[in-house]
């Protein structure tokens, strides 16, 4: 996320960490939402404030989780705020850790409650910086309590292992798994997962000769019952953004390459009801010298699924600002494209696609940010009725205000069981971060009675990051 938060996205781009695209992963049994980590039934919503300080620990990092409720979740509800000094979480917090850099969530040890993956991409480990590590947050009846680390490979300084996170079960054999990125290698870790004391046993650890990745997404794209698994990232040959899918047939994983995909962000979800998951790619960056493909603003396309997975041959729908019925226009560097969810908001059985613009100007106000609702259909992804919201929408609360950077991250998520998921957004309030939900109703996502939650509300300190991050 390169207009993320500036002290988040300055300190990690120092370190030479491509920020993250959170995961969209698939169910896992047997919990039943693979979000629900404390079994009431209710999807929960993880955040993270990646740059929060922790007692005298500056950035060191800290995942607020809201719990869901048949009123959906507020600041009011319960919710938990997690770092590394919490009881029974291993490690301690330290100076630049980043812990809630990444997130993502499964019943990996299945209990029956959904458990947290939460990536420190910049922890010291064995005396070195910048190493990263992962760390499990157990689910329970009460919520998240206590964790694990994920086993840890040797690496050297500025691995920043852990910056892109996903969980699903990848080969169909009924266990979830989690894979991690790193600057110079990725790992799959096989289930199931065992909670050992701190630490975590499972079915096997891989080695993936992927090379530099930063991020991850997974999702079922052929209605097989495992999930494939994408690793963007822009390379010297595909300067547009290298898009491919991997895939187990059976015997091994098999990677396919969408030649012609472009874009730096992935998300995944079914947009036409035909079963199978779609892969959504944002490629917010403006065309430029070595990369002329793209809009300028930017713009979005979505690849079809199907059961033989996305053919790289299709011609995917794609969208950016100045497509005929989408609101506003596209201008430079506004970034559309850059943040990504997808869900159904409205309940009519079709995944619809929030993106982000957070650098996006609202009257004269500088990357105040804006996010667009485009809804699905049995013929795809519509330009047409698409919604938009910024912070001068009539019932939005706040003022826009220059580099609020609202839309910077975003989620699609039914909080409150009611069949029409919620659209939360997050932006760089105030430099210290706030969400904002949008409740679903049948017209999609509405701007009466919205609920805002800042940092401070949840009492983090710092310029924190929250609500950069929101585990997908």
């Amino acid at each position: 996320m390169r207009l993320r938060t500036a002290t988040v996205a300055a300190c990690l781009l120092t370190a030479g960490l491509t920020p993250l695209t959170l995961a969209v992963p698939a169910d896992a049994a047997p919990a039943k939402h693979y979000d629900d980590f404390n079994g009431d039934g209710y999807r929960d919503l993880a955040v993270g404030s990646p740059s929060a300080d922790v007692g005298s620990a500056d950035l060191a990092g800290a995942v607020v989780v809201f719990y869901g409720t048949s009123k959906g979740i507020s600041a009011s509800s319960k919710r938990s705020v997690i770092t590394q000094n919490s009881a029974n979480v291993p490690g301690t917090a330290e100076a630049t850790d980043f812990f809630g850099a990444s997130l993502t969530s499964a019943d990996l040890n299945e209990d029956g409650y959904a458990d947290l993956v939460v990536g420190a991409p910049r922890q010291v480990v064995g005396g070195k910086e910048g190493v990263g590590q992962a760390t499990v947050l157990w689910g329970g009846k009460s919520g998240l309590s206590g964790g694990s680390i994920l086993p840890q490979p040797s690496f050297g300084e500025w691995e920043t292992y852990a910056s892109g996170v996903a969980a699903a079960d990848f080969d169909g054999d009924g266990h979830a798994d989690v894979t991690l990125t790193g600057r110079t290698q990725s790992r799959l870790l096989k289930g199931p997962f065992k909670r050992s004391g701190t630490s975590v046993t499972l079915g096997g650890v891989t080695k993936l000769g992927l090379g530099t990745r930063g991020d991850v997404v997974a999702g079922d794209l052929n209605g097989d019952g495992d999930a494939e698994r994408i690793y963007p990232y822009l390379v010297t040959d595909d300067p547009g953004g290298d898009i491919s899918y991997h895939g187990w047939n059976g015997t091994k994983y098999v990677k396919t390459e969408l030649t012609s995909a472009d874009g730096e962000k992935v998300a995944i979800g079914d947009i036409n009801g035909d079963g199978y998951g779609d892969v959504v790619t944002g490629n917010y960056d403006d065309p430029r010298s070595g990369a002329p493909d793209g809009h300028k603003g930017g713009e979005i396309a979505v690849w079809y699924g199907s059961a033989t997975g996305p053919n790289p041959a299709q011609r995917p729908t794609v969208i950016s600002q100045d497509t005929p019925g989408v609101p506003d226009g596209g201008e430079a560097e506004d970034h559309f494209g850059l943040a990504l969810s997808v869900g159904d908001t409205n309940g009519d059985g079709y995944a619809d696609v929030a993106v982000g613009a957070p650098g996006e100007d609202v009257g004269s106000t500088q990357d105040a940010g804006s996010v667009t609702v485009f809804f699905g259909s049995a013929s795809g992804l519509k330009a047409s009725g698409a919604l938009r919201f910024t912070q001068a929408t009539a019932g939005i609360p706040d003022n826009v205000e220059r580099y609020d950077l609202f839309g910077s991250s975003v989620r699609i998520v039914d909080d409150n069981r009611n069949g029409r998921a919620e659209l939360v957004i997050g932006s760089e309030e105030n430099a210290y971060g706030t969400i904002t939900v949008l409740r679903g109703t049948a017209a999609g996502p509405t701007a009466v009675n919205v609920k805002t939650i800042s940092a401070r509300t949840v009492s983090l300190k710092g310029n924190s990051g929250f609500g950069q991050v929101i585990s997908q």
